[in-house]
């Protein structure tokens, strides 16, 4: 990898511009380094005085000497089948240009046009390659497309639909074969018409997606192009999306050598998801002889060793400036950071160390702490965030923050919003929940995590829009995953609004050590390529638990404050400071007693837990016997929030009325109530199993005859039983006519006979079954003719017999 441009080049890039001579005006293509063919083509850039555009009205009679005529000439077949694997889903315009290869004897000047992707495209390439063969110039594009003519930096690019790696130099053929063996067959193989030392020909290997990417998958495309060439050798300056490359059909001139760039190999059809495809490079390992290490110097430009020991003097009485000095020296220790290889600490460090060996005089502490700050934020926005060690960050000093009282008491600045309201989780908050194994965590988790993603409530807590969440779990495999996720009963809506911004690990097998960590950043990146997560979460520490280097356990404070600084904390500020971090965690057994004094000391492990975290919640059953769950709630950054009596009914999560729960006896309260839930059951089924063998009874009659008979109690009991069995629809009447078409005496009661639901009556007839000459005893249906309004007690026709219908609040 190049050490950083010295000089101007670290002001950023230059614009060049020109002007068109003759009409009609073609837009002016602005100069970026990365367009300076910096590849296995180099061509040295022209001066901006050379620049013209390329205009078909031109008269080339003034056109340099050409090369041999009857040489290699443009393959307009080739060129549609390029243009058709690298823009044929594309839209939009295409950034040509032509340089003068070097090594002919003569200079020439570079033109740029834009040509629009579309079913002409191809034909105007071969227009334009014709031209350029004439004129001795190669002829390159930009492998995406821009939405104005003019533009062409990386910023410009609105789609690209092609991955590429320019192979060009040591083992080509063995490189080809590595990548073959691990990505699959490409699409394209182009010989770009450059040979190696070794004698091989160089090539560009093309595999096109299934879709243009845009927008963020921009960011992914470039990034893959060159991770896949740091892992083969090849040239890694396609890491730029606005990296120009040759067209294949076009001629190649260099050194005297005129040859087409050809294409070798064609699998049009073959096509890749971006998705899976940055999984199979993600996978693929360097090739054999390959080093993954960069490369800090380049034949242009000092070594990086050289500038670090090369004292520097005012006044460019050396051979680079005091500023040229400390830029390369800022850009390497940079790099260093960047790539893992130091810490930000160091990093600073060795910033100071140079400044105070090298630089005469030295700069002033505040100047170097500026250019480091501005040269890491042009690094970062090139090449992304650090990807390697957690604790990489811009080498600048730490400094303590602190605040008067005067300060804080002005400060009237609005509150940060809340991740979760009210208080739940805020920026840069840490909330650990806690439960028994079994307990419904997870579940309980997942449904939670969901809402939030949809930027949904639920159970009180509101999320201000919907979150970005990214769920790092090591407990279920990734079948049972999707299964759980499917079995959760969630609105359509819900899981609809949530499909892309909640994201989840199947079960790891890993630490979350150095190692581990690296991992998870990475795959957090890739999730979030565009903004980074509002939420992490870890589910459970105790599968993901690193003690440090002393391998202490969970119970042990040093190894819990080890996890919790060194590896949650320095994760999340990797990722973004303000994030907020979940983490779920075990309980032990602890009496209710315990429970209800401080349900907060149920939490496995050290006491440092719980005073790191700025949110505790503990899900617990008060009582083992019944499904409700209590949430009980801590917050050190907002007022108390009262605990949360839940319970999971129709596969959702749901919130009950405290006022409702027993606050004296509840133990025995529930006896009572599953006795009665008990007697209602045996009345309903004594009423069914006696109808069969042709009696029904009035409800005196049914108290009367049953008293003191199968778990029942006396006449009284039984009548307040049917009294609320009726009212709740379990029981109905039969009466009047209704009666009397079932051969029952008419009874002059208030209710009649009682029914229950699916009743049949014996008729006291048998009935032979024709095709096996069983005999069943005859039995015919009971429908209800009245019920007990359950607003007024009075009883009521029923609209349709044949629907038996509970009043709300009934049971079904």
């Amino acid at each position: 990898m190049p050490v950083l441009p010295v000089g101007g080049a670290l002001l950023g890039a230059a614009e060049v511009t020109d002007a068109p001579e003759d009409p009609p005006d073609t837009p002016a293509m602005p100069e970026d380094p990365a367009m300076t063919i910096d590849h296995d083509d180099r061509s040295e850039p022209p001066e901006p005085e050379n620049l013209v555009h390329f205009n078909p009205w031109r008269d080339f009679n003034d056109a340099a000497p050409q090369i041999d005529v009857f040489g290699d000439e443009p393959d307009a077949a080739q060129i549609a089948q390029f243009m058709d694997v690298v823009f044929g889903y594309s839209d939009r315009l295409i950034p040509v240009r032509s340089f003068i290869d070097k090594g002919q004897g003569f200079d020439g000047r570079p033109h740029n046009i834009w040509i629009e992707a579309d079913t002409t495209a191809a034909d105007k390439m071969v227009t334009f390659a014709n031209w350029a063969a004439r004129e001795g110039a190669a002829v390159y594009v930009i492998p995406g497309t821009v939405e104005e003519p003019g533009q062409a930096r990386a910023a410009d690019i609105e789609q690209m639909q092609t991955v590429v790696v320019d192979l060009d130099t040591g083992d080509i053929a063995a490189a080809r074969a590595h990548l073959e063996r691990h990505l699959g067959p490409p699409t394209m193989v182009v010989e770009s018409g450059g040979v190696t030392a070794e004698g091989q020909r160089k090539a560009h290997v093309w595999w096109k997606l299934t879709e243009p990417a845009e927008g963020s998958d921009i960011t992914r495309v470039t990034r893959l192009r060159g991770d896949i060439a740091a892992k083969v050798g090849g040239d890694t300056h396609f890491r730029s999306a606005h990296q120009p490359i040759r067209v294949a059909g076009s001629v190649y001139y260099k050194n005297a050598l005129k040859t087409l760039v050809r294409i070798v190999e064609l699998n049009a059809d073959f096509e890749r998801d971006l998705g899976e495809f940055v999984e199979a490079v993600t996978d693929m390992p360097p090739a054999p002889g390959v080093s993954l290490q960069p490369d800090f110097t380049t034949p242009d430009k000092p070594a990086a060793g050289e500038v670090l020991v090369t004292p520097v003097r005012e006044g460019a009485q050396d051979d680079w400036s005091r500023f040229e000095g400390a830029s390369a020296a800022i850009g390497h220790f940079i790099r260093m950071v960047h790539e893992g290889r130091m810490s930000k600490d160091a990093g600073w460090e060795g910033i100071c160390g140079y400044n105070a060996a090298m630089l005469r005089p030295q700069w002033p502490v505040e100047r170097l702490k500026r250019e480091s700050e501005r040269l890491w934020a042009l690094h970062v926005e090139k090449n992304g965030p650090p990807l390697v060690r957690l604790d990489s960050g811009a080498p600048t000093p730490d400094e303590l923050p602190a605040f008067s009282l005067g300060a804080l008491l002005d400060d009237t600045s609005p509150m940060p919003e809340d991740i979760i309201a009210p208080r739940v989780l805020t920026p840069g908050g840490l909330l650990v929940l806690g439960g028994a194994p079994k307990v419904g965590k997870s579940d309980l988790l997942i449904s939670w995590l969901v809402h939030m993603a949809a930027g949904q409530p639920f159970l009180g807590f509101t999320p201000p829009r919907p979150l970005r969440i990214f769920y790092l779990q090591a407990e279920i495999q990734y079948h049972y995953l999707r299964e759980r996720l499917r079995q959760i009963s969630l609105p359509p809506e819900i899981l609809a609004a949530a499909r892309d911004t909640f994201v989840a690990t199947p079960k790891l097998k890993m630490l979350l050590d150095d190692e581990g960590s690296v991992r998870a950043a990475r795959a957090i990146q890739a999730a979030f390529p565009e903004a980074p997560p509002d939420i992490l979460c870890v589910d459970p520490i105790r599968n993901l638990f690193d003690g440090g280097p002393d391998g202490g356990g969970e119970n042990d404070n040093t190894a819990m404050m080890f996890f919790l600084k060194d590896r949650v904390e320095v994760l999340r500020d990797h990722i973004d400071p303000d994030c907020g971090v979940i983490l779920v965690h075990h309980t032990r057994k602890l009496s209710k007693h315990q429970v209800k004094e401080d349900p907060f000391l149920a939490l496995s492990g050290a006491s440092a837990l719980r005073g790191f975290y700025t949110t505790g919640l503990i899900l617990h059953r008060p009582d083992e016997d019944a499904s409700e769950r209590k949430l009980e709630i801590e917050l050190r950054n907002g007022p108390a929030l009262a605990p949360k009596l839940i319970d999971k009914r129709n596969g959702e999560w749901v919130e009950i009325n405290p006022m409702n729960e027993r606050l004296v006896r509840a133990e025995m309260g529930a006896k009572h109530d599953a006795e009665r839930d008990r007697k209602g059951e045996v009345i309903a089924d004594i009423l069914d199993r006696e109808a069969r063998a042709g009696r029904m009874y009035t409800m005196t009659l049914f108290a009367e005859s049953f008293e003191n008979k199968s778990g029942l109690s006396g006449q009284t009991s039984i009548r307040e039983r049917l009294s609320v069995l009726t009212t709740k629809g379990v029981i109905k009447f039969v009466k009047g006519e209704a009666a009397a078409e079932l051969g029952l005496p008419t009874d002059r009661s208030k209710y009649g006979y009682l029914c229950v639901e699916f009743m049949e009556l014996a008729v006291g007839e048998d009935v032979v079954d024709t095709e096996t000459g069983e005999v069943f005893p005859g039995r015919v249906p009971v429908r209800p003719s009245h019920y007990k309004c359950p607003q007024t007690g009075a009883v009521l026709p029923v609209e349709n017999p044949n629907i038996w219908v509970y009043p709300d609040g009934g049971e079904a």
